[in-house]
Parts: structure tokens; sequence; C-alpha cells
């Protein structure tokens, strides 16, 4: 892939941003997502009584897979306890977890966005620098695309010459 490629693989991203916020009930978030929010709130109230928050910024809708519904995720950089501000994440980023239909997969990112690229919509995740044999502030950036009949995310680690 050349660079004009990947400019419009980055263009196309910046296009093709998340949904807006969801603004539902708790009780209209899908049963894996409540999960994760009510374990995290578990886990800061062990901690010294911490309180948790969760930000409206923290739950999205987003087509992931391309087949024009959209799908859930759920940002853990959205999450925040009271006696402990690094919980949810750190230098390393936050898990952010993405669910379509029953299939719940997470990832550690700094940041995540969507593109199109041919018939294809990948997910782009900003990832840690040791991802890409660095360090964290090495840049590194990996592409999955949803595989709907095996239901896992796909991609690889591409040989550079």
């Amino acid at each position: 892939m050349g660079i004009k490629s990947i400019s419009a693989v980055m263009a196309s991203a910046a296009l093709a941003a998340p949904a807006p916020l969801y603004a539902g009930t708790s009780a209209d978030v899908p049963a894996e997502l409540q999960t994760k929010i009510d374990e995290a709130a578990s886990v800061c109230g062990e901690m010294d009584g911490g309180t948790f928050a969760m930000e409206d910024t923290a739950i999205q809708r987003v087509d992931l897979d391309g087949d024009g519904d959209e799908d859930w995720v759920l940002n853990e950089s959205a999450f925040a306890c009271s006696t402990a501000a690094s919980m949810y994440g750190g230098t390393g980023g936050t898990m952010s977890h993405f669910l379509i239909d029953d299939s719940l997969a997470s990832m550690l990112t700094q940041g995540w966005g969507m593109a199109k690229l041919g018939p294809h919509t990948v997910l782009l995740a900003d990832v840690h620098g040791s991802q890409c044999d660095g360090i964290n502030p090495t840049p590194c950036v990996t592409a999955s695309v949803w595989d709907a009949e095996e239901k896992v995310w796909r991609s690889t680690g591409a040989s550079w010459e």
C-alpha cells in the first residue's frame, strides 16, 4: 500500500467517525456491556469505597461490520473512580469493547475510528507502541475487519520490505 493509499484510508477514517453518542437508558444497554460497567463499578467501590462515574461518551452506536446496522461500543476512557485516577487507563490506553450481535471483543486502545476500504468496513485502532516493536510514543495503528461468518476480527502484522 503506497503513501496515497494510506492517506486515502486515513481521510476515510476521519469521514467515518463513530455515530453520535448513545443517549438511551441503562435498560437499553446490552447485557454484555452492562456486565463490563457493573464490574468496573464494583472494582471502584472496593478501592477504598470509591464512587464510580461514567460519562455519556462511554457508549457509542456505530456500524462496525458494514451491514448497515448500528453495533455497540463501550469506551472505558469515559469511566472514572473517585479513589483511583488511573484505574481504567494509563499510558497504554484504555479498554474499548466492541459488540456485534452477541459477539464481544475488547482491545486496549489509545483511540479508534472507522474507515471504508473497498468493500470493507475497517476498525482502525491507535495502540501502544510496543505492539510495533517500539515504546509508548512510537506511532502504531492496527486495522481490523469483521468476519461475519466466523464471528471474529481479522487483522495482520503485514511484512514490509
